[in-house]
């Protein structure tokens, strides 16, 4: 065990050295950098001379040689100074920290109800299969996954407006919008939580359904099963000691993909919504080439995906003694 933790470790050092690699790389694949797309987009159409376009760029370091701008950018990090920001002229811990609250606020609710719900129904589906609640549940689960959660959204929009005369974008109402915290902004929060939490839901929650439930199906038809039917076992032990300890191991997988989301959340859900979370962000530093932004937040999530995966391993492991540290 020991022994398989300091090997993990050590990968995922060399994974994150080649990962800030990669994502240096790939924001500076577009053609030019941020001064471009800030002479071009973010002016306006102001006309610069070339002079001054050369003292922006030199002024944002990009006038340097790759390597140096990697050297100097992961140097910085590593120290916990994630830079400035070259579209907003704000730190990105600044950034971050404005964004980060509202991200989580969203996503890990969304992250407690999948679980919450969709491995229960999909237990209660496998065992009461052809029923008539497990003929609902899995129209639900089609549904939710046919409709892409940018799409509900909209649905959700238009029939708040045309119908209950409410807007439901945003998470606060507008008194509140840019009022400083408080008790009542805090509940203006919770009130309005609900409606991306729902969107944001849906299609994990019909996703884990249907994967729970075939998985379920797969294992009660397992020959240990029947022997340990046959040896007198109640049925509700049998049944969360066995099949639902080897059926939820996919779901468990599914945890390094988890905790990025919990930080990026659904970018075209957000826009949709006009939700304040850090998805929108990431996108816009992406289209702008705001590479300090992107290229930290990428390395975090980046991050949270060796960790989470890490995670998943050692919670698939407890689930499944067949799976061993090796």
């Amino acid at each position: 065990m020991t022994s398989y933790i300091i090997r993990r470790f050590l990968q995922m050092i060399v994974i994150m050295f080649i990962v800030s690699i990669v994502a240096f790389v790939v924001i500076q694949l577009p053609p030019g950098d941020f001064v471009d797309a800030y002479v071009t987009t973010i002016s306006g159409g102001e006309t610069f001379t070339q002079e001054t376009i050369d003292a922006l760029r030199a002024q944002f370091g990009l006038d340097e040689p790759f390597h140096v701008q990697y050297l100097k950018w992961i140097a910085n990090v590593l120290r916990g100074n994630y830079g400035v920001s070259f579209q907003h002229q704000r730190t990105v811990a600044d950034l971050l920290g404005e964004r980060l609250p509202l991200t989580l606020a969203i996503t890990l609710p969304t992250a407690l109800l999948v679980y919450l719900i969709a491995i229960p129904i999909g237990i209660y589906s496998a065992l009461n299969q052809y029923s008539l609640l497990d003929y609902v549940f899995s129209f639900i689960g089609f549904i939710g996954l046919a409709i892409p959660n940018f799409l509900f959204a909209i649905i959700l929009l238009y029939i708040g407006s045309q119908y209950f005369d409410a807007n439901v974008a945003g998470l606060f109402s507008p008194q509140y919008e840019l009022a400083p915290w408080s008790f009542a902004k805090f509940l203006d929060l919770l009130s309005n939580l609900w409606i991306p939490v729902i969107v944001v839901g849906t299609a994990g929650t019909a996703g884990t359904i249907r994967v729970m439930r075939g998985m379920m199906l797969d294992e009660m038809r397992q020959p240990y099963v029947e022997t340990a039917r046959a040896k007198g076992l109640s049925e509700a032990r049998l049944i969360f000691k066995y099949p639902v300890r080897v059926a939820i191991s996919p779901v468990l997988s599914t945890i390094g993909f988890v905790l990025p989301a919990l930080i990026s959340g659904t970018a075209i859900v957000a826009i949709v919504l006009n939700l304040p979370t850090t998805g929108p962000l990431l996108l816009n530093a992406l289209l702008a080439q705001d590479m300090l932004l992107a290229g930290s937040m990428i390395l975090f999530l980046s991050l949270l995906t060796v960790v989470g995966t890490f995670v998943s391993d050692l919670l698939l492991a407890w689930a499944d003694p067949r799976i061993q540290f090796d």
